[in-house]
């Protein structure tokens, strides 16, 4: 069982139709954990299987995280430099997000701030055939809800 601490951090939370094991999945950059961390924002969660994915750092502030919804999804840039781990993470937790949904399975995912946040959240549709791997990044206060419809 982990060991929360409260923190000034970012927390992905993440729900799914699939049964499977998502520790299966855990690396160096990305960890998955059925131990989540009581947050308010596990309840906008919409399927039974819950899980919170960690980075390299033990929170989630180690995946591309971008606070101004108007710049939207994107390929990194130079002129933003990004941490190349926090690149290769993200990369990785989509790579497991698309396997899932090709399997015909349903996810979603809330891009939480730790110690809590006053803001409203946004419900955001992802379509992984609209969305490449380099551009996906996590927006703070919204709920990822993925498919591939296109």
């Amino acid at each position: 069982m982990m060991n929360w601490i409260t923190k000034m951090c970012y927390a992905l939370l993440v729900s799914t139709t699939s049964e499977e094991d998502l520790t299966a999945h855990n690396s160096r950059l990305v960890k998955f954990s059925s131990d989540l961390p009581d947050l308010k924002e596990r309840a906008r969660l919409s399927h039974e299987n819950k899980w919170y994915a960690a980075s390299r750092l033990g929170c989630s502030c180690a995946f591309r995280h971008l606070y101004s919804v108007e710049l939207g999804f994107g390929a990194p840039v130079d002129w933003y430099g990004e941490n190349e781990e926090d690149i290769l993470a993200t990369k990785e937790f989509i790579k497991i997000v698309r396997g899932l949904i090709s399997a015909g399975h349903q996810v979603d995912c809330v891009d939480a701030w730790w110690s809590g946040s006053e803001l409203p959240y946004v419900e955001m549709p992802v379509d992984l055939n609209l969305v490449s791997d380099d551009q996906f990044r996590f927006l703070e206060n919204h709920k990822f809800i993925f498919s591939n419809m296109a």
